[in-house]
């Protein structure tokens, strides 16, 4: 298998752990793996961009602009500030709830989901997502990162199988939420399987 993704986001959102996740699983699946994270102001709420590449022809772990096969944007202005790494007949699955920067806050700017979503739908293929509604049955947000990895897996455009995710996910969470993050990963799995992408 060859798979260039691209995870974006913002410090918090546990888009780093995803990406650890789906280079482990590919890796457990006998694939090549490059992987690299770009955090920058991470704690701060700042982007938080991470490249995986799976197979043989990946020499190097950041994604060239243009070759990204699928896109896991936790935040619609990021999934937007990386479209340039999708390829043409790429993917992305987004998350339509903003997470609005300090700034914005400080010195409202017009920043609007609403937007950038349009611009998303005319340019790629999407999965839109709902965090706050996708993360409610679980009583908190910080499941979205691996309803999220179930979603891409449910969809068939991840290419790692749900068991090896499913392991991964027991192995890097602790162990008291294990079972709930792969209840979290199913509900976003039966999401993406039922998704026209």
């Amino acid at each position: 298998m060859n798979k260039d993704i691209l995870i974006c986001g913002v410090g918090g959102q546990g888009t780093v752990l995803a990406s650890k996740i789906i280079a482990a699983a590919a890796a457990e699946e006998g694939n090549t793996v490059h992987s690299a994270e770009t955090i920058g102001m991470a704690q701060r709420g700042g982007s938080v961009t991470s490249h995986v590449r799976i197979g043989d022809e990946a020499f190097s772990p950041l994604i060239p602009d243009g070759s990204a096969d699928l896109i896991l944007a936790f935040e619609p202005a990021e999934a937007v500030r990386n479209l340039h790494y999708l390829k043409d007949d790429g993917a992305a699955v987004v998350n339509i709830c903003p997470v609005k920067p300090v700034t914005e806050a400080l010195k409202p700017s017009g920043y609007e989901a609403d937007i950038m979503l349009d611009y998303l739908k005319k340019k790629c293929r999407c999965i839109f997502v709902d965090s706050a509604e996708v993360c409610a049955p679980f009583g908190s947000s910080k499941f979205f990162n691996i309803i999220l990895l179930g979603i891409a897996s449910g969809s068939g455009k991840l290419g790692i199988a749900e068991e090896t995710l499913l392991s991964q996910i027991e192995k890097r969470v602790p162990e008291k939420y294990a079972e709930i993050n792969k209840k979290a990963f199913l509900a976003g799995f039966d999401i993406g399987s039922r998704a026209d992408i």
